[in-house]
């Protein structure tokens, strides 16, 4: 779906029937457990879910500010579809309206919403305070917590969308030289020391920052299907290629599953990173690597900023 220019429209597919989605939304226990961008935390002080009603909550944002808001509802369809308006105070007036559409894929969910504001200038501010904001991240916590209800594991989403067709972005992950280009938070280079690229093959490389900080690492490739996503472990590694721990973090986990996904969004495309920890990681080690999802989200987002400039 294009958005109009007053539009901002977002489209995701979850691994949960479409009842466990909408209650996920809708239950305000549930909605506090991922509602908000990284690192905020929720409130609700009342819900009415019907036509006519309010979600009364507060956002506590991790510098201490609340973010007071009254969401009228305007369309209420269960498991099918959502019109609220967003962003109201006793004081403000909405800031735009939100249509949340929900399909039924059987034991998948997609979710197509739509923000819509009064002018193409204001969606075109929101979009960048959003993106500054972090705010495209509420829905891949939604995706973290749906997977630990479902199967009690813990995993890190993040989502970006480039004005690029998909099979240029598989391009930029798949070709070595591409992929090092920009992978890495903004202050690091990557190079290639054996870059293999193929199902059942382990590419090795080399990550700098301006520290002076050196890390190596292995990628060892699953699947892969062109254009539509890659499996690949990655792990650090020492100059002989042995495991290594992670170089700030001692209880990070020894190897991390990758699976990228690849989705074509008219002449754009979305990349999808989904990490989880690979093996037998101990209890301490995914209790490390769920306390890091904020600086992983930073350090993925900077690289998608490299991986946005590459592209132009």
């Amino acid at each position: 779906m294009k958005a109009k220019e007053n539009e901002i429209h977002l489209s995701r597919v979850y691994d949960a029937p479409v009842q466990v989605v909408w209650d996920a939304w809708t239950d305000p226990a549930q909605a506090a457990k991922w509602w908000g961008p990284r690192g905020f935390t929720l409130t609700t002080h009342s819900k009415e879910l019907r036509v006519g009603g309010i979600w009364h909550y507060t956002m506590h944002g991790p510098d201490g500010t609340d973010y007071p808001n009254k969401a009228l509802y305007h369309e209420v369809e269960e498991c099918r579809k959502l019109v609220y308006d967003h962003g109201a105070t006793d004081e403000q007036k909405p800031l735009f309206r939100v249509t949340v559409v929900f399909e039924d894929l059987g034991d998948r969910t997609g979710m197509e919403m739509t923000m819509a504001f009064a002018t193409p200038e204001q969606a075109a501010q929101s979009r960048k305070m959003i993106k500054d904001a972090g705010g495209t991240t509420t829905w891949d916590r939604l995706a973290e917590y749906l997977e630990q209800e479902r199967s009690g594991t813990q995993i890190f989403v993040i989502n970006r969308s480039f004005s690029t067709p998909v099979s240029s972005l598989f391009r930029m992950w798949h070709d070595p030289d591409q992929f090092s280009r920009w992978l890495g938070p903004a202050e690091s280079t990557m190079s290639f020391l054996e870059d293999e690229v193929e199902k059942g093959k382990t590419a090795t490389y080399r990550m700098s920052d301006d520290s002076g900080l050196v890390m190596l690492g292995k990628i060892q490739y699953s699947k892969i299907d062109a254009p539509d996503f890659l499996e690949y472990v990655q792990w650090f590694c020492d100059e002989s290629g042995n495991l290594a721990k992670h170089p700030h973090v001692p209880h990070w986990p020894d190897k991390i599953w990758t699976r990228v996904l690849f989705t074509s969004e008219g002449e754009d495309s979305r990349a999808t990173v989904i990490w989880q920890p690979y093996g037998g990681a101990s209890s301490q080690e995914i209790q490390a690597f769920v306390n890091l999802r904020i600086g992983m989200n930073q350090g993925w987002s900077e690289a998608f900023d490299k991986l946005e400039n590459c592209l132009k």
